[in-house]
């Protein structure tokens, strides 16, 4: 690459919409027209990432991925004074300070992006969550395990991180506030130990939207959260589960046994489901 145009890369910041002002005045932009720029500069494809912006049920996500892995992702949907929405320039600065690397609008999506914001289903796309210390980075992973249209306590976000028994609830929590790739890593399937959704990245409504089109049923989260019920049993299997786990959406009302605390379940005779695994506390 040629040095002077090294110089003009580094001292540019945001690329974006800088670029997109090149273009012919009055004009409308050609599509991925700041991308050509830079290719046609010499700017090697590592010095940069790029992103889009998509639909969501939460709203519209921006997400910025490089060539082998999702970088970020960040909802328009802010919480803060106003409720103020996150613009693309907004995005690009934050991206940059987080990886050092500016972030350029293009058209073109990452295999297997839009089925996975549809499915809820995002396991399969590579996400780089390399740069944040490993407790952070663990529990972000520990996020993206809970399947679609489940909810999982912070104790058991602890757990499956491999933390310290007994840690910090408040620390897995500001992990979630500080999740950099958010809805793709699903923090809004996390909720506080009592059963109420914790929602540390983003407004209740935008998580409610959110768990809504997985199906989770928020009015019954909530009815169980009241009334203390954190844990739900069957009296035909005598085995229990978090309320919404697969297995325990298929209890019919007749034969639910609602439980505060796994050793409530455990002195009634029973015992912990193999799929959603509860924490034995």
């Amino acid at each position: 690459m040629n040095h002077d145009n090294e110089e003009i890369f580094s001292s540019y910041g945001d690329l974006g919409p800088r670029l997109a002002a090149l273009g012919p005045r009055g004009a409308t932009t050609p599509e991925d027209f700041a991308l050509r720029v830079l290719r046609r500069a010499g700017i090697s494809q590592s010095r940069y990432d790029t992103y889009v912006r998509l639909e969501t049920a939460g709203g519209g996500l921006f997400v910025a991925f490089g060539p082998e892995a999702v970088t970020g992702a960040a909802l328009e949907a802010r919480h803060g004074p106003g409720r103020e929405r996150l613009a693309p320039q907004r995005f690009e600065e934050s991206h940059r300070r987080r990886v050092g690397r500016s972030a350029i609008p293009t058209d073109r999506k990452p295999a297997g992006l839009r089925p996975a914001l549809r499915t809820g289903r995002a396991r399969q796309l590579t996400i780089d969550l390399s740069g944040l210390p490993a407790d952070e980075r663990a529990v972000l992973e520990a996020v993206r395990s809970i399947p679609p249209g489940q909810l999982r306590p912070v104790t058991w976000i602890a757990r499956e991180a491999g933390l310290p028994t007994g840690s910090d609830a408040r620390a897995v929590v500001g992990f979630l506030a500080r999740n950099p790739v958010t809805v793709l890593v699903p923090c809004h399937r996390a909720t506080h130990d009592d059963g109420t959704p914790c929602d540390a990245a983003y407004a209740p409504e935008v998580g409610d939207a959110l768990r809504g089109a997985e199906g989770v049923d928020m009015v019954a989260v909530r009815q169980w959260a009241r009334g203390g019920d954190t844990l739900l049993g069957s009296d035909t299997t005598h085995i229990y589960c978090h309320p919404t786990c697969a297995h325990a959406r298929r209890i019919t009302p007749a034969h639910r046994v609602p439980f505060r605390t796994a050793r409530d379940a455990r002195g009634a005779g029973y015992r912990a489901c193999k799929s959603c695994r509860p924490v034995a506390v």
